[in-house]
C-alpha cells in the first residue's frame, strides 16, 4: 500500500512548487501514484512478526461491540459450565468465536491499494484557500469492504478530513477532496493518508497509514503595489544612477569567441588578429537597476503574534516590494537583520532577471515562509552586508529602535540611490494609536535629516496605502529643497 503526489502548477509568480518539509516522519512524496511491486495491503502494514504479533495486532483492533460480544460469550461459556448447560455453551462460544474469526479475516485480508494525493494549488497566501485531492485505486483482484479514509492535517488547517468509501470494485477508483486554510504563515505537511478497514459486522477494525506526505506552503500576503516616485531611483532598465550588469541572456563589454549563429558583422577584426581565432564584438547591453528590501526580524522589536501583528504586517509588506519590484524590472534581494541574504551569493547576491523573475518570486515567497523572529539585538550586520557595494534602491521595514540601532540605519542611506523606511512602532500597535509615540518621531527626525524617506506605520494600514503615502511625504521633502524626482517604481 503506497500513496504518492503530484504537485500542481503554482502561480506564475510563484514558480515551482515548495520542497517537501523534511523530517515530518515520512518519505518525499513520489512522482505519481504507484503500487508496490508485491501483494501489499492494509493487513501487512506494521503487523509484528510471528503468530503471537498477529494476534495481538488482531485483538487490539477490535471495536466496543465485538469486546462485548466477546466478554458476553466468555461469561456464557463459564455459566454453561458451572450449571452444566450444554445450550448456553453453544451460544457462549458463538458469541465468542464471532469476533475473533472477523478479527482474523480482516486481518488476513490482503488488498492493493494505491493512493494519491494533488494540492491545487500547492504554494498560497495566507488566508485563501487550496483544495487537496485524494484518490484510492484498487489494484488488487478483489474488491475492498467498507472503507475510512482520513488525512492527517496540522490542526491550524482545519479538521481533519474523514470519508467513507462503501466498496471499491476491482481496478475502480474513488476521488475525494477537502480544503485547508491558514491565516498564519508556514509550511505545513499533510498526511500520511490513513486508511481504517472495518468487517461487515462491526466487530473489528484495523488502521494502516501510508508512508508519504505533501507539503502546502502558506505565504504572505501580497498587495498589489502603484507606481510612484522618489528621488534617486529610476525604473528597472535606463539611466538611473546605481547599476548593474544584467547576467543572464545578455552580452558583456568583452569580445569573445564566435559562437554558431553569431552576426558576421560584429566580428572584431582587431581581437581576431590578436588571438589567432574569429571574436565577435559585444555590443553594450541594458542595465538592471537593484533594489535591497531590508526586513527587521528582531524579536525586541516588535510586540504581539498572530495575524494582525505588526511582525506580520512587515513581513507582507517586505513580500508585496520584493514582487512589484520585480515586476517592474529590478534585481532584487531581500536581507534581514542577521545579514542572511537571499538568494544568496550567486548572481552577486541579487536576483530577477528576465527569465528567472518566477523562479526568484518563488523562492523569495518560500523564504518569508517560513521566517520567524531572530534573538539580534543591532542592526550592524545588515550594514555590514550593505556597504560591500552601491544597492540602488533600498526599502526597509524597521520595528523599534534605539539611538544607536538608529544611527547605523541613517549609515546604510549612504550606499543606496534612495531609500524609503517603514517604521512600526510597538506603542502605536499595542495601543491602536494613530499617532507615532515622541521616541518613534525622534527615530524618524532622525532617519529623515540622513536622506530616508521615513514613515511610521498605523496599526491596520494597508501596505499600497503606505507606499503611496511614502511617495506624497518624499514629493513634499524634494520641493522643499528645490529638488526633481524621477521614478524609482
Amino acid at each position: 500500500m503506497t500513496e504518492a503526489s503530484s504537485p500542481s502548477a503554482a502561480p506564475p509568480w510563484v514558480g515551482a512548487p515548495p520542497t517537501p518539509v523534511q523530517g515530518s516522519g515520512g518519505a518525499p512524496p513520489a512522482s505519481g501514484p504507484h503500487t508496490p511491486p508485491g501483494p501489499a495491503g492494509p493487513g501487512e502494514a506494521g503487523a509484528s512478526g510471528g503468530t503471537g504479533g498477529a494476534l495481538r495486532v488482531a485483538l487490539a483492533g477490535l471495536t466496543t461491540r465485538g469486546r462485548s460480544f466477546l466478554a458476553a460469550g466468555i461469561a456464557a461459556a463459564v455459566c454453561a459450565y458451572l450449571l452444566g448447560q450444554s445450550d448456553l455453551l453453544r451460544v457462549g462460544l458463538l458469541l465468542a468465536a464471532l469476533p475473533l474469526i472477523c478479527a482474523l479475516v480482516l486481518y488476513r485480508t490482503r488488498y492493493r491499494v494505491a493512493s494519491s494525493r494533488r494540492l491545487s494549488p500547492a504554494r498560497v497566501p495566507a488566508g485563501a484557500e487550496s483544495r487537496v485531492h485524494l484518490s484510492v485505486d484498487n489494484v488488487s483482484r478483489l474488491p475492498t469492504g467498507l472503507l475510512m479514509l482520513q488525512d492527517r492535517v496540522p490542526y491550524v488547517l482545519g479538521p481533519r478530513p474523514r470519508f467513507v468509501l462503501d466498496r471499491v470494485e476491482s481496478g475502480g477508483r474513488r476521488e475525494v477532496s477537502y480544503r485547508v486554510r491558514s491565516d498564519l504563515r508556514g509550511r505545513y505537511p499533510l498526511g500520511p493518508l490513513q486508511l481504517r478497514l472495518t468487517d461487515p459486522f462491526g466487530m473489528c477494525e484495523l488502521t494502516r497509514s501510508f508512508l508519504t506526505y505533501d507539503t502546502l506552503t502558506v505565504v504572505p500576503r501580497v498587495e498589489p503595489l502603484p507606481p510612484v516616485r522618489l528621488t534617486g531611483a529610476a525604473l528597472g532598465y535606463g539611466d538611473g544612477r546605481q547599476r548593474s550588469l544584467a547576467l543572464a541572456g545578455e552580452d558583456d563589454v568583452i569580445p569573445r569567441g564566435y559562437r554558431h549563429g553569431d552576426d558576421l558583422r560584429r566580428v572584431h577584426w582587431r581581437s581576431t588578429a590578436r588571438y589567432g581565432e574569429l571574436m565577435v564584438r559585444r555590443e553594450e547591453q541594458p542595465q538592471r537597476a537593484r533594489c535591497t528590501v531590508l526586513l527587521d526580524t528582531r524579536a525586541i522589536g516588535f510586540e504581539g503574534a498572530g495575524p494582525g501583528s505588526a511582525f506580520e504586517w512587515a513581513v507582507s509588506g517586505t513580500a508585496s516590494a520584493l514582487v512589484h519590484m520585480l515586476e517592474r524590472g529590478f534585481s532584487v534581494r531581500l536581507l534581514t537583520d542577521t545579514g542572511a541574504s537571499v538568494p544568496g551569493e550567486g548572481s552577486d547576491g541579487f536576483a530577477g532577471t528576465s527569465q528567472e523573475s518566477a523562479d526568484a518570486a518563488g523562492l523569495l515567497m518560500d523564504t518569508l515562509a517560513v521566517l520567524d523572529h531572530s534573538d539580534g539585538t543591532g542592526l550592524s550586520a545588515a550594514y555590514d552586508v550593505l556597504r560591500t557595494g552601491a544597492e540602488g534602491l533600498l526599502v526597509a521595514y524597521l520595528g523599534d529602535m534605539d539611538e544607536g540601532q538608529a544611527t547605523v540605519v541613517a549609515s546604510m542611506r549612504r550606499r543606496s540611490g534612495a531609500a524609503v523606511a517603514f517604521l512600526l512602532d510597538p506603542a502605536m500597535w499595542s495601543g491602536g494609536s494613530a499617532v507615532p509615540s515622541p521616541g518613534c518621531e525622534d527615530r524618524l527626525r532622525q532617519l529623515r535629516e540622513a536622506g530616508w524617506t521615513a514613515i511610521a506605520v498605523p496599526p491596520g494600514a494597508g501596505v499600497a496605502r503606505m507606499w503611496r503615502e511614502a511617495d506624497r511625504l518624499r514629493a513634499s521633502e524634494s520641493a522643499a529643497a528645490g529638488k526633481v524626482t524621477g521614478g524609482w517604481s
